[in-house]
């Protein structure tokens, strides 16, 4: 079989490594809940790629994306539930019908009312899909109800946070300062404390996941997505560590050898190279980046 940039060569390709007896058996035996890791996987790898400038990754990560949906499509397809094609025409139809401005007679809106015009449809959309599992026998999904209804639950957990609070701010259960979302950040700081004095690690964790929690509203306050305010914080840290790794080779030696102290006074001299636009304070490795 040769490739192709023909969409249709790569669903029949999918087709014969899911094929029994002359297929793959690792392909054979997956499912739709043993492959999503992968899907999330490919998503992030695309982000990363986006993330990084490199359209030659991008291009082939992007790919590897479109397989996952192709996956699920063809094991859709053989449990008779829904084909490629249909997966095509539902986005198609999605498309269409959520973009009246441009696709039909509601022309020359604002931004403000698309963005009203989107919610109504969306609304509908909602209750066509009720209808449908309903004919379909399916249970109503419960979690479509009420106002933190539609924020997925695989989400990374700081994302969800940050999306679930935006929800909660719809109906003003909400802070109207950022500063107050500070105060309580150092409410939940104190009470880490004390979760640590008495020694109780499930308090301690349930203290940590209500101050990280807490985090994902602050960001949110300042237009930050909270993700993106942990990865730039991983790239430092992962930039900052290489460097006092860099370091110790220039001196024949790694980081197994050498002190806690050496690598902090090897952690401020990268810090102190590179060129920063707000001041930070010393910190030692394990507690912070600073």
């Amino acid at each position: 079989m040769e490739p192709s940039s023909d969409i249709g060569r790569l669903i029949e390709i999918m087709a014969a490594l899911r094929t029994p007896g002359t297929g793959c058996p690792w392909d054979l035996e997956q499912d739709f809940a043993s492959i999503v890791p992968f899907t999330i996987e490919e998503a992030y790898e695309v982000a990363d790629a986006v993330a990084r400038g490199d359209k030659v990754d991008l291009k082939d990560e992007l790919g590897d994306l479109l397989l996952q949906v192709v996956y699920h499509a063809q094991m859709a397809q053989e449990e008779g539930s829904f084909a490629f094609p249909d997966v095509v025409e539902a986005i198609t139809k999605k498309l269409i019908r959520r973009h009246p401005h441009v696709f039909s007679d509601a022309r020359d809106l604002t931004p403000a009312q698309v963005k009203a015009l989107w919610h109504g449809i969306k609304a509908q959309e909602k209750a066509e899909k009720a209808r449908a599992r309903a004919a379909a026998g399916l249970p109503e999904k419960t979690e479509d109800k009420g106002v933190l209804a539609g924020v997925p639950h695989n989400l990374p957990a700081l994302t969800r946070a940050w999306k679930l609070q935006a929800k909660a701010s719809t109906v003003g259960f909400d802070w109207n300062d950022a500063k107050l979302v500070l105060a309580k950040v150092r409410e939940e700081t104190a009470e880490i404390e004390e979760a640590l004095a008495s020694g109780d690690k499930a308090h301690v964790k349930e203290e940590i996941g209500d101050l990280l929690f807490v985090l994902a509203n602050l960001a949110r306050h300042v237009d930050a997505e909270p993700e993106g305010c942990l990865q730039a914080a991983n790239a430092k840290f992962e930039r900052r560590f290489r460097g006092i790794e860099a370091a110790l080779e220039a001196q024949g030696r790694t980081v197994r050898d050498a002190t806690l102290d050496e690598m902090e006074a090897l952690w401020q001299a990268v810090k102190r190279a590179e060129t920063v636009k707000h001041g930070e304070p010393l910190s030692r490795m394990g507690e912070g980046q600073g």
